[in-house]
């Protein structure tokens, strides 16, 4: 496939829920005890508070669109991945399928620099594939 087998979007899947109360008691465990923390991309991406500018750069930068989901917004979103292992990126085609992009197993093993150059791998692999 040429460059058209990029994907239409990504998306990444947090392994935390949305919203104001869930928010504090992730930002409370990260600081507290970091190593139990279920959520690599919540753990690498973001500071205390705020998006890292670094990966705020890498997403803008991106030849794709990537949206984010927290757990409860992709089960309601995609009721058939419920059982998905978090985090998880995917990969969004034209008809709105999703495949998987990075699995959890790979996100929990990759730091920041990691996980960006993995996206790009994968695009880059996506992009010349044949």
């Amino acid at each position: 496939m040429p460059s058209d087998a990029l994907p239409q979007r990504l998306l990444f899947v947090y392994n935390a829920d949305g919203g104001l109360l869930p928010g504090l008691k992730d930002l409370f465990h990260k600081i507290l005890s970091p190593a139990t923390y279920p959520c690599s991309l919540c753990a690498v991406t973001y500071g205390a508070t705020a998006l890292r500018p670094e990966w705020k750069e890498f997403v803008q930068a991106l030849p794709v669109p990537v949206a984010f989901l927290h757990r409860d917004e992709f089960v309601r979103a995609y009721p058939a991945k419920q059982n998905e292992p978090l985090p998880a990126a995917f990969a969004v085609g034209g008809s709105g399928a999703l495949t998987s992009f990075i699995e959890a197993p790979e996100m929990d093993a990759a730091d920041l620099n990691g996980l960006m150059a993995l996206v790009q791998q994968r695009l880059s692999a996506a992009g010349s594939a044949s």
